[in-house]
């Protein structure tokens, strides 16, 4: 194996680690990152450790969280009656955040920004507290899935990587 070789191993490994930090910062694309990872080893090795067909089912796991993480907390604040402030208050919020107490503020954040959110529209406490749940609620399920997938990802990249 040649030093070009090794050296774009490294990079897919901190690929596939970005992808997981990713799962939790909303800045970094963390399941993209995880599978351009599986791209860069399969290409390294010569498209013969992985099957094609496994590379498209990681493709197509990867855009449907990708779809997800923006569908997914808007259902949950659509399910328990979250506002346009709502949501707005939440993206604010988990920005804000990340900040204060990363990576556990972007959960906080959101889940405040949305209370916030909901009382500035004029909704009761109980009301408020329970469209801010919903999207408590959406962004801790696609949390979850993009980091069972990246941890996936990491494992078969690890698994195959020499």
């Amino acid at each position: 194996m040649d030093i070009l070789n090794v050296f774009l191993i490294i990079v897919g490994l901190i690929l596939a680690i970005a992808g997981m930090v990713g799962c939790i910062l909303p800045v970094l694309p963390g399941p993209l990152l995880s599978f351009c990872a599986l791209i860069l080893l399969s290409w390294i090795k010569n498209w013969q450790i992985f099957s094609q067909t496994f590379l498209m089912v990681m493709g197509a796991v990867t855009a449907l969280l990708i779809l997800l993480d923006y569908i997914a907390p808007a259902l949950g604040a659509k399910k328990y009656g979250a506002s346009k402030r709502g949501l707005w208050g939440s993206a604010i919020g988990m920005i804000i955040g990340i900040f204060f107490i990363p990576p556990w503020g972007m959960i906080v954040g959101a889940f405040i920004g949305a209370l916030v959110g909901e009382l500035a529209s004029g909704k009761s406490g109980r009301k408020a507290l329970r469209a801010g749940w919903g999207i408590l609620i959406g962004n801790v399920f696609v949390v979850g899935l993009k980091l069972a997938f990246t941890a996936v990802v990491l494992f078969y990249y690890i698994k195959e990587m020499f």
